[in-house]
Formats: C-alpha cells, sequence, structure tokens
C-alpha cells in the first residue's frame, strides 16, 4: 500500500497508550516515555506512529510526526468495510467484520481508536490473542490495508463490477 503526503489531509489525532520505560544505568534509572498515536482524517485515512521521549508531550509530539508519516488510503463501503478480514501482526491477530447501519463501532481500546480515525462508523470486531496495544494497532492497520473494494477487484481480473458481483 502506497504512503500517502500528511499535508493534503485535515488530520486529527488520538493517544491510543502511554507507557512508561526506564533504563537502568550505573547512576540509577533513565525514565522515558513512549505514546502510541494514531492520526486520520475519518474519511479512509488513517496512520499510526510511536514516539519516545522524557516528557510526556515530547512523546506523543513525536507519535503525531511519526504516524503522519505513515498513512495510508483504506477501502470503505459506505459508513463500513467491503468484506470480512483478519488482520494479523506478530502475536496480534483482530478480526473485523462489517456491520449493517446503525449498529455502531463494536470494538476495543486500540481497534477502536484506529477504526474511528478512520471514519468507519459501523464494524464488529474482536481482538484475538494479543492485547498489547502496539500489535493490535498494527494488526488493525494490517487487516484494513488488505481490503479491496468491488472496483479494485474487478480491475485485476479484467471483469466488470457486474460481473463480479453477479
Amino acid at each position: 500500500m502506497a504512503l500517502l503526503d500528511a499535508s493534503k489531509y485535515e488530520l486529527s489525532e488520538k493517544v491510543v497508550a502511554i507507557n512508561s520505560v526506564s533504563k537502568t544505568v550505573k547512576g540509577g534509572r533513565i525514565r522515558k516515555f513512549s505514546a502510541l498515536v494514531v492520526v486520520g482524517d475519518q474519511n479512509g485515512i488513517v496512520g499510526f506512529g510511536m514516539g519516545k521521549s522524557s516528557e510526556v508531550p515530547d512523546a506523543i509530539r513525536k507519535g503525531i510526526e511519526d504516524a503522519k508519516k505513515n498513512i495510508v488510503k483504506i477501502s470503505l463501503k459506505g459508513t463500513t468495510i467491503p468484506h470480512e478480514v483478519t488482520g494479523r501482526f506478530g502475536a496480534g491477530t483482530v478480526l473485523l467484520k462489517p456491520a449493517p447501519e446503525g449498529t455502531g463501532v463494536i470494538a476495543g481500546g486500540p481497534v477502536r481508536a484506529v477504526v474511528e480515525m478512520a471514519g468507519i462508523k459501523n464494524i464488529r470486531t474482536k481482538s484475538l490473542r494479543s492485547n498489547n496495544p502496539c500489535n493490535v494497532v498494527r494488526a488493525t492497520m494490517a487487516g484494513l490495508t488488505s481490503l479491496r473494494d468491488a472496483e479494485e477487484v474487478a480491475a485485476i481480473r479484467g471483469k466488470t463490477v457486474k460481473e463480479i458481483l453477479g
């Protein structure tokens, strides 16, 4: 999936997780903060990033900068996704299912942040195996980027959309 230029979009950000990390050195412990941030325009554009610094606001700022470098466009079908998909990354596995109008976003913390920033209004999700926020966000992104709508499939197969849908 091709990365997009963040300056063309009106992006909003959401902090998914802030983690305190420490390194033990000769003089004691060095404490830093790690921030996982998701950015999106609520219209099919979404990205995530990690930032680390000795101050929380700096870590969040660095995470936003990293997320803007990693934004991608995902396929949507109205307010939901075109088809069911399973995203996998490391030990994290996320099941994403399309839902009818009025269902809302049924998702846990990290998955909810990603799908809300992507602009998905109706979806059912289940986070399987890992509950590490970083792996869950990466698995969700892997699932969303692997989505293909009928036009893309028709173009690949050299057919019309009507032939694909039956």
